[in-house]
């Protein structure tokens, strides 16, 4: 219109860029596209105007917190002659209505966050990706340290739930592989460590949390219980970290691994690559940290056992099989998430894999054949019911073993080959080459021959020859030295 009040029609509707059409029209009518449409009216009946006001509101103020399905589904049974189209156009309705008369919502502040002020950690649970640990589903879940301000992450693979020993030894492991240690340590409430505890217990588990972030000089501070977005800075890191592993199993083209320590190394890999790209900003954060400690503090429960006449000691519905000399005698165990280190005294005598009890309260057993076969070999019947039998058999070519001889043989036969057999590996220290020659055997169809095998699996020990060694006299090198001595003044 401004080209129109000096040029022709045609001339103005080239220098804007319209065609001479459109020129003719606007000139014609000057009003905006908008201002010539007609709102549309209803084409059809509203299905909600007769219950909208008359029960859903209502509804809806009784109930703040309903979900519109709720409400959709009772409108259904109150009035079956609706159609169940409506589900959208109620839902729709409601969220309107809500937005105008409903109730304040929760607002979520976000934070702006110090270098060297919070360290935050978190358990999140890793079954879904379906780890196996030789061949075994690897239950288990995913310890997780975040700095808020430069994203350090540190990661540690913990066995079954959440516990305090697994908190300690996850937050402490990240805090020596950081170098230094944040002002506050936010945690969320424990509640999984909590649970079925006394109230004594949960008493010391509150105070242990507190003695351990005194020793690294850290304020501990707590989210409020069913609030995750308080916890948000590691919430929501979770997923990166667990898509991260998720993707690079499958560029490793498998779940299984063959021990633990072989997925623990694969999930440090992939938290190193990720701190890695935030190096620079680690940095920096690191020259706010508070110096670390000389040492670590406690990342491990101490339990007093006593091991009984069965050969082991019952911990946490657990039975553990100990050597039998140490019948009788009370042992000092310190409880860590993934093993337990056996004490005597002041001497440590073994370390055993932690067991775990079973979810519906079964007790599992950790048995190693080397602490119970002397007693065995004299009560072979034993193995027939032996409560433990299955733990017993350190491989699963001897449980195969096992059940053939069963099948095929009287059970006093079966039990006495088997204890031997299992003798057998624990003497000539054979287990794994004595494990695949089972194997070949059961495939082919034959039984194990336990004279056959003593003779392949080297000689007997106690056929062995005696050697004996005859020292020479200590007064020959002092004749030798005065030979010397005497060689030295001529």
């Amino acid at each position: 219109m401004k080209y129109r009040q000096n040029n022709t029609t045609e001339v103005a509707a080239a220098k804007a860029s319209i065609s001479r059409a459109t020129a003719y029209r606007i000139e014609k009518d000057p009003r905006l596209p908008s201002q010539k449409t007609r709102s549309r009216g209803r084409r059809r009946p509203d299905p909600l105007e007769h219950i909208f006001d008359a029960e859903v509101v209502p509804l809806l103020k009784a109930s703040p917190g309903i979900r519109a399905i709720a409400v959709y589904r009772e409108m259904l049974r109150r009035h079956p002659e609706l159609s169940e189209g409506i589900r959208r156009t109620l839902e729709r309705r409601i969220r309107s209505w809500r937005a105008i008369h409903g109730e304040e919502q929760e607002v979520i502040f976000r934070q702006v966050h110090e270098p060297g002020r919070l360290g935050l950690s978190d358990f999140t649970d890793m079954g879904s990706l379906g780890v196996s640990i030789a061949g075994q589903p690897l239950d288990h879940l995913l310890y997780h340290f975040r700095l808020a301000w430069s994203g350090f992450e540190h990661s540690h693979v913990i066995l079954r739930g959440e516990s305090f020993v697994a908190l300690a030894e996850g937050l402490q492991n990240a805090l020596w592989s950081l170098g230094g240690s944040p002002l506050y340590h936010r945690s969320d409430s424990l509640s999984a460590a909590f649970r079925n505890l006394s109230a004594d217990a949960r008493e010391d588990l509150t105070r242990r949390y507190e003695e351990l972030c005194a020793h690294y000089r850290m304020t501990p501070t707590r989210n409020n219980k069913g609030i995750a977005h308080e916890n948000g800075t590691i919430e929501s890191s979770h997923g990166h970290l667990k898509s991260a592993i998720r993707d690079a199993l499958l560029m490793r083209g498998s779940k299984d691994f063959d021990d633990l320590g072989a997925y623990r190394a694969f999930v440090d890999e992939i938290v190193s690559r990720h701190n890695a790209n935030h190096g620079k900003r680690i940095d920096a954060e690191r020259a706010h940290l508070q110096e670390l400690p000389d040492r670590r503090t406690t990342d491990f429960e101490e339990v007093i056992v006593n091991v009984s006449r069965t050969g082991g000691f019952t911990l946490r519905k657990v039975f553990y099989t100990v050597p039998s000399r140490l019948i009788g005698h009370r042992l000092r165990v310190r409880l860590f998430d993934d093993r337990l280190d056996i004490f005597i005294g002041g001497t440590q005598l073994m370390t055993l894999p932690r067991g775990r009890g079973h979810a519906d309260g079964r007790h599992d057993q950790v048995v190693n054949y080397r602490h119970v076969i002397h007693s065995l070999r004299r009560k072979p019947m034993a193995l027939l019911n032996l409560v433990y039998r299955d733990k017993l058999f350190p491989r699963q070519e001897y449980r195969r073993a096992f059940d053939a001889l069963i099948d095929q043989l009287p059970d006093k036969q079966a039990c006495k080959i088997m204890v031997e057999l299992l003798a057998l590996a624990h003497d000539r220290g054979c287990e794994r080459e004595l494990a695949e020659h089972l194997a070949e055997t059961l495939d082919a169809g034959d039984l194990p021959d336990i004279a056959v095998l003593r003779s392949l699996f080297g000689p007997d020990p106690a056929r062995l020859p005696t050697v004996s060694v005859q020292l020479a006299s200590l007064n020959g090198y002092e004749a030798l030295i005065g030979t010397a001595y005497a060689g030295d003044v001529a």
